[in-house]
Parts: structure tokens; C-alpha cells; sequence
């Protein structure tokens, strides 16, 4: 049976990679309230990221296209995200190679493994590194928000603390190294998986 490719969750998930460019449109905007624009651009494109998988269910229009383009969308936002923090100097470079190094790796090795027609074992861990990305990512564009409107909120002895216990840098520390173990874990497991496979077809 051919599967469709302008499916409602392809679209959805679609639409999160077109948000991606406006968000750092307006996150490196120097208008106010560009910055709380590109959080709440942002926000919509990681609900998207529910929405596309609920809508693929429901319709039972679960495809290969989808299943690339899901975790495809989710990198290029992250790492949209990520880089666009290190060039306003909020969060170390180093860090944002390491998970943008283990997102290709994993993305290299998705498409090796649709090649061989072969599926990608994951985990719900992939989710919560996911989460937690997201997490830090809205964390970090709060902070950047308050760095313009501190003064006026009264938040200026709160942001002071912040910036003291270096707690961005632990936090996106956390999530480094987070998303460096599920992705070692990601390939542990399916370079197995796909030698197990390709084992089998040379033995048929």
C-alpha cells in the first residue's frame, strides 16, 4: 500500500522546521518584544513536536517520510536554537558541538538503517532528552528576555543569582552530556541491531 506524504502530521511536522528561521528572525531582532516573540514561536514548534505523533496515530497515517522528518524537524530546531545561543555568547561552543556532532551521527545512522530497510530502534529516553532540551532552550530565552526588561520586572537580584551560580552553563552541562549518552546508546543499539540484519540477509 503507498503511503501518503502530505499527511496532517507531516504537515504539522513540517511546520516546525518553516518556524524555525522565524524564530531567530526575532530572536536576533533589536525591536522590543522580539525576544518574547521568538519564545512563544518557539514553544509552538515544540508542541508541534506532540501533535504530528497524535495526529499520525489517530489517522493511522504513520509514514517513513514522518518518521525522518520528525526527528529531523526536532534537530534543526534545537540546533538552530543552540547555535544561535552560542553566537550571542550564552552558552559555551563546545557544548553545542557536542550535540549538534551526536544529532548528525544519529541522523546518518537513521538514514543508513532506511537504506538497509531496516527501523530504528528508540527509546522513551529519546524523549525525555528531548524534553529536557526544550526545557533549557525556554530557560535560556526567559533569561535573554529579562537580560532587556530585568529593571522593570524587579527581577534584576534574581537574574544577579542566575548569573553567580553559572547555573545556565550547568544546566545545559546536563543536558550535554544527556544527550551525548542517548545517542551513544542510540547507536550501541542499532549498529547491533543492523548486524544482526545484515547477518541474516547474507546468510539467506
Amino acid at each position: 500500500m503507498k503511503q501518503k506524504a502530505f499527511t496532517i502530521a507531516n504537515l504539522i511536522t513540517t511546520s516546525r522546521i518553516l518556524l524555525t528561521p522565524l524564530f531567530i528572525y526575532f530572536l536576533f531582532g533589536k525591536h522590543s518584544f522580539f525576544e518574547i516573540f521568538a519564545l512563544i514561536i518557539f514553544i509552538i514548534a515544540s508542541v508541534t513536536d506532540a501533535y504530528d505523533g497524535y495526529y499520525a496515530r489517530k489517522y493511522q497515517s504513520v509514514s517513513s517520510l514522518g518518521k525522518f522528518l520528525d526527528p529531523l524537524a526536532d534537530k534543526i530546531l534545537m540546533s538552530a536554537a543552540f547555535i544561535s545561543f552560542a553566537i550571542l555568547d550564552l552558552i559555551p561552543l563546545w557544548m553545542v558541538i557536542l550535540v549538534i556532532l551526536r544529532d548528525f551521527i544519529v541522523t546518518g545512522l537513521r538514514i543508513l538503517m532506511q537504506i538497509k530497510e531496516t527501523s530504528m530502534t528508540t527509546s522513551q529516553i529519546a524523549k525525555i532528552k528531548t524534553g529536557s532540551q526544550v526545557g533549557v532552550v525556554c530557560f535560556i530565552l526567559v533569561y535573554h528576555i529579562t537580560q532587556r526588561w530585568k529593571i522593570f520586572l524587579g527581577i534584576a537580584p534574581y537574574v544577579a543569582l542566575i548569573e553567580k551560580y553559572h547555573v545556565i552553563d550547568i544546566l545545559m552541562l546536563i543536558v550535554t552530556v544527556f544527550t551525548v549518552y542517548t545517542g551513544a546508546q542510540y547507536i550501541f543499539t542499532n549498529l547491533k541491531y543492523l548486524k544482526k540484519s545484515s547477518t541474516s540477509v547474507d546468510e539467506k
